[in-house]
This record gives C-alpha cells, structure tokens and sequence, in this order.
C-alpha cells in the first residue's frame, strides 16, 4: 500500500514525524521538493492518483488552499481512502472552527478525520496489513471478528 502525502509544505516537519512512525511495509509519496518544475508537478498529480491512500495535514505554516481542494477532490475520488488531520496549535480559534468544517464535510463523504499524526499512523498502518477490513469512519473489525465473519458468510 502506497500513501500520498499531501498537504502543508513550507518547512513543515510533519511528514518527518509521520514517516518515522510508519511500519516498514508502507510506502509513501512525498510531493516536496526543493524546486518545483513541471516535471515534479506531473509526478506529483500521477503519484496522487496512483497513491492507495491520499493523506492531507494541514498545518499553520499553510500559506495557501490548495491542499484543501485537493483533499475535497480526493473525498470525492477516493471515497474512504482519503484521510485528513490538522494540527491545532498555531491556528487561532475561527480557524479552528472552519478546519473542523472541513474535517465534517471529509467525514461526510465517507473519508476519515484524524486529531494526531499518532492517530493518522495507527490506522495507516492498520490499513496496511491484508487482514484488514473497515467497518466505520474511526474504527475497524479485529481480525478474530473479520474471520469469524467470513465463517458465518456474513
């Protein structure tokens, strides 16, 4: 499985974090680079779509909104592969409240909101193992339940 990480650039460390929490068995695109070209913006679009998962955190070093289309737009595309986090501290209250809009409409169309990059890389990883099975917007069948489901031929 293979995750796009798309959202906040300037110098925003999140990715570093989320990177050293992912299990090995996960791969993952970083758009960043240290100069934009054509060429990287082509392989950036090609990567987001050929991506399992498109993952957007949104910090308060965004500059600007275009992260925040492409999320929407993912929502769209890739009902329940599309996963969005932002981290609160820097935002002002208002800003809060328009992010958590956000994270409503994500959950809306059947995509998942996250409140940690913890949170981001347990179910990434989770998503990531063969044995997985969704069932809700934050939670998941145990393997037992998975299995004993298949049983049944529920």
């Amino acid at each position: 499985m293979k995750v796009f990480l798309g959202g906040t650039c300037n110098n925003s460390t999140w990715r570093d974090s989320l990177i050293a929490m992912l299990n090995d068995d996960v791969e993952y695109f970083n758009p960043v680079v240290e100069e934009c070209t054509p060429e990287s913006r082509v392989e950036e679009i090609r990567q987001r779509n050929e991506c399992e998962i498109s993952l957007y955190v949104i910090t308060s070093e965004m500059k600007g909104v275009y992260s925040i289309a492409e999320l929407i737009e993912d929502c769209h595309n890739k009902r329940g592969k599309t996963f969005f986090c932002f981290l609160e501290e820097g935002f002002n209250a208002g800003q809060i409240r328009s992010l958590c809009a956000v994270g409503n409409m994500v959950e809306r169309h059947s995509s998942w909101w996250f409140d940690t990059l913890e949170e981001v890389a347990s179910h990434v990883n989770i998503v990531g193992k063969k044995s997985y099975c969704p069932i809700t917007r934050r939670g998941y069948i145990s393997n037992l339940f998975y299995r004993f489901k298949n049983i049944i031929g529920g």
